[in-house]
């Protein structure tokens, strides 16, 4: 309800005592019809809440009545606490301020349960902890542990019985380890964050952003940072910080409301602070300034209401509001804070008001009637309980039965999230058989690999453990559309990500076979996660992996992502914020790296691919003239779709004028105006509806376009035999390909230059307990995909990267057990670029190099494929031309093959 809609009977008594009459300045009036707008707790969600700053009138001192108004309420008073920052310089400082406002907040006298701290108290006791420096510093964090552990009181010393009969002895052992032993064992696995359900105020400190908590490892190594003298060497703005941030976390904590606690909706008005003369070089000034500072700096909603009052408002502000404009100006400020926050201005949380001085009637007489704190709702009454959990009980199983469903459940074994979406798609990560992705008819192949993966995920785990930790061990996560095809029964429709997860089954499967003593060679765990049809989910499969990114410090990486599209620029921008660097294989779409700093693109973007298909028709085809038909999957269109989008953009400037007609195909369209082109006839969409493309050719019987060239995504349609039996077997077939050099000829021929990379490669996917079926075999008609060796080589490239960092950190003893927080997601992208910034990775798929400010690889090699008759399988394609480099000594010059 807005103030004005208010009624004034709310705010003015009729019959008050002349002890209890104000005389308020003009505007008083609507100030406190805005307090009361603003202290009443809304029934659903939370309103962001300002800091007023109250400019001090010679007229009138507007803090006497703002205590009474909040002191004095009939009914329900209003949680609040009263600060005076007018204390001379160095008698008072921001940790004094908020021990007070602590203990006014802490009082049980506020009609409902009271406020309970957990992480305030403890950070400043932590402050007022003296540990002498000049003692050894395990001497120094012991005495740490014994105050912790005692914090709540002292415990008596208690010896070992030393006779008696048996069951007095036994007894008594028995009482020593329940009031010594056992709370002893249960503290040091609740400060060690390896116990998810002990210690979460504990494991809060080292999420927090303030002091870089992370770089201490454990709790017990930054609640030492915090002690008195060990924190000189910290920035006291930050300190300061610290402590109103875990304050405001308590209050939140406080007004969270979960359904089956009825006591957090008895919550019904924020608290609120007053603190009387605030300028903005005291410590009233300061303390409203971090106040500011911690809500932009972490985006967290608190619901403490401020109102400073005092002289001068901070320079940055502009010209107060008069108070008759109380609730235009909080309108004004709430309808212009999302812009403020992002673009972090100074005081984006402060709102200054002042009497307007042009008023020259008499100040407002009235008896003003104190608040009293809204009645919580009648489901939240005591005797309610156990209605309410009857309900939730019953609305939880309606949840339960939309959320999950065939295929797609929770699971007590591994790390499993998954959801069922609108569309019915299982949206979410496992890394356990126990969630496997995709039970429609014809995706044997993509289930097998996902078993392969999670088989090897347990062998990592078992190596590791017999490692005794040593060995490096990472997760990456492969995030890809598993489902929402439509396929038949007979159709692989999930080529890609079946060959990419297969690309790093492979780079799993080569660091298990290293030596069980190479103590530097890392192990890998991968986590397989759902996007959805279009990747239209990713989103929400992209939350999911940011929880689990904060609970597994292993978890350093993103590989896959697929097709370039709106939806996947979407997922970039989101892991960029979570913080997890992204390998995308495949994608391909220009200008993929500005929505993430941590992105880098295997493939070569779509303007190399323009540019080769360019230099093929002029160098070989000798032609001049194109046509150009593309293509997007229903429901879609070139704005969303960034892969086709961006390459008919780039077609359109590479050639020019020379490109005659450039249209959609749609299926059905007939192509007889194409029989017998001399010139380009260039596909440029996606792989799904080539198929419908070329049986639209077939109507030119013997006389076919003269030169069919597609785009890279052909290549899907190239590994599937089904689809290609419809082909017209006399139109031969030109397509980009991204992994020419790691063809199963390719390969063998490297295997005999004794090509060490690509020979190892070579003799993993023909192992008999990798892929099913084998790759490359003599005789074998079974080709590898060329997404293997792009899916592998990203893989690889986040493997050593982390290597080269394990071996830096454990230089000093190499027989070290591994700690995985000691490395990041963002310092595995940074070496990676690191490594990368001399000769670039020698990719089995052709030599990797970056520029320090792009995310695409420079000369990354490309070829042209050609397929004489799409109909036989069994005949492998031909490279008949290239550009780019395949190694660090090979020309990158385009040219026949």
């Amino acid at each position: 309800m807005r103030s004005s809609e208010l009624p004034k009977r709310e705010l003015i008594g009729q019959r008050q005592s002349p002890g209890n009459r104000e005389r308020l300045p003009p505007g008083g009036l609507e100030l406190f019809t805005l307090l009361a707008r603003l202290l009443r707790r809304p029934r659903r969600g939370d309103r962001r809440l300002p800091l007023l700053w109250l400019v001090r009138a010679d007229t009138a001192d507007l803090m006497v009545p703002l205590r009474r108004f909040l002191g004095q309420g009939p009914r329900r008073r209003v949680p609040h606490a009263v600060l005076d920052a007018d204390v001379p310089p160095g008698a008072g400082d921001v940790p004094a301020l908020l021990r007070e406002l602590h203990r006014q907040l802490s009082l049980e006298a506020f009609g409902a349960a009271r406020l309970r701290f957990r992480h305030y108290p403890l950070a400043d006791w932590l402050m007022q902890q003296s540990l002498s420096q000049g003692i050894d510093a395990d001497d120094s964090r012991a005495a740490l542990v014994r105050r912790l552990r005692d914090r709540r009181g002292p415990r008596t010393p208690e010896a070992l019985p030393a006779g008696g009969d048996a069951v007095s002895i036994v007894s008594q052992v028995l009482l020593w380890l329940v009031r010594r032993a056992v709370p002893g064992v249960v503290f040091r696995a609740a400060v060690s964050g390896r116990v998810p359900v002990l210690g979460r105020h504990y494991n809060w400190f080292m999420r927090q952003q303030y002091l870089a908590p992370r770089q201490s490892v454990t709790f017990l190594g930054f609640a030492e940072r915090l002690t008195a003298g060990w924190r000189d060497g910290e920035q006291p703005d930050q300190v300061n910080k610290l402590l109103l941030h875990a304050f405001l976390e308590d209050l939140r904590q406080a007004y969270r409301r979960r359904p089956w606690r009825p006591s957090d909706w008895r919550r019904t008005a924020y608290p609120a602070l007053l603190i009387d003369n605030v300028a903005p070089d005291n410590v009233g000034g300061e303390l409203v300034r971090l106040i500011g500072d911690v809500r932009t700096e972490t985006g967290r909603n608190d619901p403490l209401l401020i109102v400073a009052s005092g002289g001068r408002p901070p320079p940055e502000l502009p010209e107060p509001h008069p108070l008759t404009e109380a609730d235009e100006a909080y309108d004004e400020w709430a309808g212009a804070l999302p812009e403020m926050r992002r673009l972090r201005r100074p005081a984006t949380w402060l709102v200054a008001l002042s009497p307007d001085e042009t008023d020259t009637g008499p100040p407002s007489r009235g008896g003003l009637r104190p608040f009293s704190a809204p009645d919580p709702p009648w489901w939240s009454r005591r005797f309610l309980p156990t209605a309410l959990c009857l309900v939730l009980v019953a609305v939880l199983g309606l949840w339960v039965a939309s959320r999950w469903g065939p295929g797609c459940h929770p699971t007590l074994t591994g790390q499993v999230s998954v959801e069922v979406a609108t569309s019915g798609e299982c949206v979410g990560y496992s890394d356990s058989a126990a969630q496997v992705f995709n039970n429609d008819p014809g995706q044997d192949r993509l289930r097998t690999v996902q078993r392969r993966i999670f088989a090897q995920n347990r062998a990592a785990e078992e190596v590791w453990q017999r490692s005794d930790r040593r060995r490096p061990f990472l997760t990456l996560v492969y995030l890809g559309t598993l489902t929402g095809n439509r396929t038949r029964a007979d159709e692989e429709s999930y080529v890609s990500e079946r060959e990419e997860l297969e690309g790093m089954a492979t780079a799993q499967y080569a660091l298990l076979k290293e030596s069980a003593g190479a103590d530097g060679a890392a192990l890998l765990r991968i986590v397989v996660a759902n996007g959805g049809r279009q990747m239209i989910y990713a989103d929400r499969a992209v939350a999911m992996l940011a929880e689990l990114a904060r609970d597994d410090p292993t978890v350093l990486g993103v590989v896959g992502l697929v097709e370039s599209r709106t939806s996947t620029a979407r997922a970039l921008r989101e892991l960029n914020r979570v913080g997890l660097p992204v390998l995308a294989p495949t994608l391909s779409a220009d200008k993929m790296d500005a929505n993430s700093r941590l992105y880098l693109q295997i493939s070569a973007p779509n303007k190399d691919q323009v540019k080769l298909v360019d230099a093929y028709a002029k160098e070989v085809l000798k032609v001049n003239e194109a046509h150009v038909f593309y293509t997007t999957l229903e429901g879609s269109s070139l704005t969303e779709d960034l892969y086709v989008g961006t390459l008919v953009d780039g077609l359109r400037q590479q050639f020019g004028s020379r490109i005659t007609r450039l249209d959609e195909w749609r299926t059905g369209q007939r192509l007889t105006d194409e029989c017998g082109y001399p010139g380009l006839l260039f596909y440029a969409g996606r792989w799904s509806e080539f198929d419908g493309f070329l049986r639209a050719l077939r109507e030119c019987g013997g006389n076919p376009p003269r030169h069919l060239v597609a785009d890279d995504s052909a290549n899907r349609y190239m590994a599937n035999p089904g689809l290609r039996a419809a082909a017209p077997g006399n139109l031969p077939v030109t397509y980009v390909s991204k992994a020419a050099l790691a063809t199963c000829a390719a390969l063998r021929a490297a295997q005999d230059r004794r090509d060490d990379a690509r020979a190892s490669f070579l003799s993993w996917i023909q192992a008999d307990d990798l892929l099913d079926p084998p790759r490359c075999r003599p005789g074998s008609e079974e080709q590898v995909g060329e997404r293997v060796s792009l899916a592998y080589d990203a893989s690889m490239m986040l493997v050593r990267a982390v290597e080269s960092l394990a071996a830096r950190l454990h230089h000093a003893d190499p027989r070290q057990r591994w700690e995985p927080a000691s490395v990041n997601p963002v310092g595995v992208h940074a070496e990676v670029l690191r490594q990368n910034a001399g000769q670039g990775y020698p990719g089995v798929a052709g030599l990797i190099r970056y520029t320090p400010d792009s995310g695409e690889p420079v000369g990354k090699r490309l070829a042209l494929m050609r397929v004489e008759q799409v109909p036989d399988v069994a005949r492998a394609p031909v490279e008949v031309f290239r550009c780019g480099a395949a190694d660090t000594s090979g020309p990158a010059a385009c040219g026949p093959a």
